[in-house]
């Protein structure tokens, strides 16, 4: 109940303080610009937001600024952490905003260009506009940042201020850093190029919102990641998921921007280099695309993936090192094993074209085709060799290492990943033949393009087999590898199950034969101790409840298998227990024990991370599109 009361009014009080920011905003734009046209509806607008939202801010805020002081739960809450840094983010993310427009504007005049020639969303602000939006929410944003800073000092349980501080940081670092980014692509792509004389080409506002765009960025960026890294000393700052996440994302990010960029470049220069009539204007200018992309991000890839390589190797455990890279070299395994393929298809289909074909010759469409061949497979296959030879080479290493590499669950989705797409691909390949030779057959008609069909939809079906082979192959090898060396491991543990006559030893003893596991299992009852050395001992709870003292003062792994007793409730933790006693209080049955995460529900976070990529690129792309028009 406190955590909903508490999201109704952080929530209430962030839209409304909103709400009256932008509204004295809006009040002071329209006294300073008296010739504003409509002046009189945008008064009225910007008063209606101020008489509406004042209330309405104050008496939630003032609630959640009186319990926070009164109860020690309320202001150490997430939701209190989120509001405060939620509300700086609002407020002083449209500081830096008016901050560029301002200077986008500015250097846009003093290249005799006008302010009409800045980005589209500034053109028609004015330097009181961008002075008063600056000045109101700087004021805000001081006011807040006093409550956080009292906040911060009176704290005793700093873990949730500090998760939220951390998302804060990362968040304007990542805003500073698309910012220098784009920048640095519009000044690349005016420096490469060659001007035409067609109205309507590129002109000189490129390298000026390009050089907007890195004054202000650069500086965000710099300072908020000089905050982060300032704060590694903290073992809980270094070892953060968010840390490890967010230089994974910027990783991969700029290594897959640099081979789609690396591909798009081979595959211009050999569209040239195959006779393409192009003019060397129109060549620099395809060529100034996607290399004014590719450096900048291969610049981002370096780096952090440099302090990617760095946060891996200060983990210290050999095992997670492994681990942790893993991710990054089968997702880039996997990609290139698209392009391969996408390579060789694409270049066994042009011969088959040429070959078949009495009157081929090398149009702008042949062209084409084998410069995306010839470039897929420059591209494509040094980066699959480059990132699946050193997996490979780890899953057959003998000993621990090897054994945890092959029973990685990313490298077996990267294995059934492959065998799904060969397999519904060589699926769908092999309808479409059956479909030609009794289409052939029934009506005897093969048509002129007969055999060019045949043997291309042959060629698909062939390498989707290939595909599926040799990944089956590679999982076999993976699962005989494993079974010896598990059995091996099993084979010399010894384990006790401890009859208590309720069922629990036959049902544990079964689930081991069914799993097929070697273990060498001994069940014994609770009165007495066998003899011999055991690593682990089995009970049920309710025995556990009431062991003997020979289990009690047992040295290895004690297994409780949960069961059903009288007045026996298992708790996960000490807020299930509160709970469990609360419900009981108040007449309630008690809630069975959370499960215990799935093999199914990792694979689940792995294809949720993912998504969370793909996202991120089709972020990264509509943000260079919308800046750069490539």
């Amino acid at each position: 109940m406190k955590s909903i009361r508490r999201l109704y009014f952080y929530l209430v009080a962030f839209i409304s303080a909103e709400v009256v920011a932008w509204g004295l905003i809006g009040l002071l734009r329209s006294i300073v610009n008296k010739t504003v046209s409509g002046g009189a509806e945008v008064l009225a607008r910007a008063l209606a937001l101020i008489l509406v939202g004042v209330p309405i801010f104050l008496v939630h805020w003032l609630w959640a600024q009186r319990v926070s002081a009164q109860d020690e739960e309320e202001r150490e809450a997430s939701l209190r952490a989120v509001y405060l840094y939620a509300i700086l983010l609002a407020t002083l993310i449209p500081v830096v905003q008016n901050v560029l427009s301002l200077i986008d504007r500015t250097l846009a005049q003093a290249a005799g260009l006008g302010a009409e020639r800045a980005f589209s969303i500034f053109r028609h602000q004015t330097l009181s506009d961008n002075l008063i939006a600056i000045v109101m929410n700087l004021l805000l944003a001081a006011y807040f940042w006093n409550v956080l800073r009292s906040d911060w000092a009176a704290l005793k349980e700093r873990e949730n201020f500090a998760d939220v501080r951390r998302l804060y940081r990362y968040i304007w670092m990542l805003y500073g850093l698309l910012m220098t980014v784009f920048g640095a692509q519009q000044v690349l792509r005016f420096l490469i190029y060659i001007p035409g004389d067609v109205l309507g080409q590129m002109g000189r506002e490129v390298v000026v919102n390009g050089a907007a765009l890195l004054v202000v960025g650069t500086p965000v960026w710099v300072y908020a990641w000089r905050v982060i890294q300032d704060s590694l000393t903290d073992p809980a700052e270094m070892g953060s998921t968010l840390r490890l996440g967010i230089l994974y994302l910027l990783a991969l990010g700029g290594v897959i921007t640099v081979i789609t960029t690396a591909s798009m470049t081979v595959n211009i220069l050999v569209t040239r280099l195959l006779g393409a009539d192009w003019t060397a204007q129109y060549f620099v200018q395809q060529l100034g695309g996607p290399i004014s992309v590719g450096v900048p991000l291969g610049l981002v890839w370096a780096y952090y993936g440099h302090w990617l390589n760095q946060h891996i190797a200060a983990v210290g455990d050999n095992v997670r090192q492994a681990g942790m890279k893993r991710l990054y070299n089968y997702i880039l395994a996997f990609i290139g094993l698209a392009v391969s393929f996408v390579g060789v298809a694409s270049l066994l289909s042009f011969l088959i074209d040429m070959t078949t074909s009495p009157f081929f010759s090398m149009s702008d469409a042949g062209r084409s085709t084998l410069a995306t061949a010839i470039s897929s497979i420059l591209v494509g296959v040094p980066l699959w060799l480059l990132t699946w030879q050193p997996m490979q080479a780890e899953a057959l290493a003998q000993g621990e290492m090897g054994d945890h590499a092959r029973r990685s669950v990313l490298r077996k989705t990267y294995l059934y990943l492959a065998l799904f797409a060969s397999i519904i691909g060589g699926m769908g390949t092999a309808v479409g033949l059956v479909y030609q030779l009794l289409r052939a057959v029934l009506t005897g008609d093969v048509g002129s393009d007969f055999l060019n069909s045949l043997l291309n939809t042959f060629q698909l079906l062939f390498l989707f087999s290939v595909v599926f082979l040799y990944h089956l192959s590679v999982l076999r090898r993976d699962g005989a590898s494993l079974a010896d060396a598990l059995a091996e491991k099993q084979s010399a543990f010894a384990a006790l199950i401890v009859d208590s006559g309720d069922g629990v030893a036959e049902a544990v003893k079964a689930a081991l034969a069914k799993a097929g596991a070697k273990v060498q299992a001994t069940v014994t009852t609770s009165d007495q101790k066998p003899e011999g050395e055991f690593r682990a001992v089995i009970l049920s709870g309710s025995l556990a409840a009431n062991a003997p003292e020979w289990i009690r003062s047992f040295g290895g792994n004690r297994i409780i298998v949960q069961n059903e007793a009288e007045n026996l409730v298992w708790a996960e933790d000490a807020a299930q227990a509160a709970e469990s006693v609360q419900r009981l209080a108040e007449g309630q049955e008690i809630q069975k024990r959370k499960p215990a995460r799935s093999a199914w529900s990792i694979v689940v976070y792995v294809f949720a991370a993912l998504f969370a990529l793909q996202l991120l690129f089709i972020l990264l792309a509509v943000g260079i599109s919308l800046v750069t028009g490539f």
